[in-house]
């Protein structure tokens, strides 16, 4: 794949977070337009964006797959003024299921740890495959990985519990109306720094803990094992 078709962090989050929260706090009320067309307006930003990710990758990424459903699901919610603890559940579930996926592969022979981080995209798996041979070490090593991969399932169960009682906080109003796509507006941007920052932070944590593991089991520095 080339540069260009790799997305830009910048403008996928102005795309998917920015404009479509800017559109639900300002342009909902009657005077704009209207809570519904609003919602819709909204939702088309990142459904827009990751049909064009689809298009341009030629393959269905799972959790792009995952966020669409959240999409159509959130629009559901709203047009059909079903009640607002069901955007909770939904808030909760999405993350809560990838969480299930996650452990249930740590049980497999492809730990999702392994499908994610210790890829040879990111890391020189030939080599640090032959070093834990020569030390004997690659069954401690398979260990690593499955602990690994029970840290990244805690990682979206936390997401899931805060999804939850964020969206139990700032979700109140009924939905389908112009006070519930402003706090849906403010519900996306607070749950931006709120969630994904410590998911990060827990991520690095799970790369540190498997990066140790390399030096320790496969006796590889850190930029022998990363591809540079």
């Amino acid at each position: 794949m080339s540069d260009s078709a790799k997305p830009n962090p910048l403008i996928e989050i102005l795309i998917t977070l920015i404009i479509p929260s800017a559109i639900l706090m300002k342009m909902s009320g009657d005077e704009s337009l209207g809570a519904v067309n609003a919602l819709l307006l909204a939702l088309s930003f990142p459904l827009f964006w990751g049909v064009r990710e689809f298009i341009v990758r030629r393959k269905l990424n799972l959790f792009a797959a995952l966020g669409l459903v959240s999409i159509l699901l959130t629009g559901g919610i709203g047009l059909l003024q079903l009640d607002t603890q069901w955007l909770a559940i939904k808030e909760a579930a999405i993350p809560g299921l990838i969480g299930v996926a996650v452990l249930v592969s740590a049980h497999t022979r492809y730990p999702l740890v392994q499908v994610l981080l210790y890829t040879p995209a990111l890391m020189n798996v030939e080599l640090i495959q032959r070093s834990l041979d020569e030390r004997g070490n690659r069954q401690a090593f398979e260990n690593s990985l499955k602990n690994a991969t029970h840290m990244l399932g805690g990682s979206f169960f936390f997401s899931s519990v805060m999804n939850y009682f964020l969206a139990t906080w700032i979700v109140t109003s009924p939905s389908g109306s112009a006070a519930f796509n402003e706090e849906l507006g403010r519900l996306t941007l607070m749950s931006y720094p709120v969630i994904a920052v410590p998911s990060m932070l827990i991520m690095m944590a799970i790369m540190y803990y498997l990066t140790r593991a390399i030096r320790t089991l496969a006796g590889l520095k850190l930029t022998e094992a990363i591809k540079q």
